[in-house]
């Protein structure tokens, strides 16, 4: 019975780990006044954790972040290295310190693109399956 259980457990996490999404489920997306067409990881981390304020091009950027969800959970895994707690909790210090305010979040892919759309400087990410009509896709090197 014992064996069970923990065959059981096993069985569990492995769907939980599969149902999650991956690097390549995502896309990174820009106003179109960004002048580039690609982002390297660093500048892409350093714009989302608020120790950059330009891409290397010199592009100004403001990021987008979605509230929640299997894509934000993707992009915080693959490109930030944090969870969202500890990433609600790391922009709540600087806030306090007055280094940075909390970025723009939004609740849905299409609410991040339409903001994208209109919004000067604007970086997002957004599921792969998302129209991003409106919008510049950045290749991620």
């Amino acid at each position: 019975m014992k064996h069970l259980s923990v065959l059981s457990v096993l069985v569990m996490m492995t769907i939980i780990a599969a149902s999650g999404l991956a690097a390549a489920d995502l896309k990174v997306i820009a106003n179109s006044s960004v002048g580039t067409s690609s982002v390297s990881v660093d500048d892409l981390k350093g714009v989302f954790l608020a120790t950059k304020s330009s891409l290397s091009d010199g592009s100004h950027v403001e990021p987008v972040l979605e509230k929640g969800g299997a894509t934000h959970e993707a992009f915080l895994k693959e490109y930030i290295g944090k969870t969202d707690t500890a990433l609600q909790t790391y922009y709540r210090s600087l806030v306090f310190t007055g280094k940075a305010s909390m970025p723009k979040q939004l609740a849905s892919d299409a609410e991040v693109v339409a903001y994208v759309a209109k919004t000067k400087g604007a970086i997002a990410y957004v599921s792969a399956a998302t129209s991003t009509d409106g919008v510049k896709t950045l290749d991620v090197k």
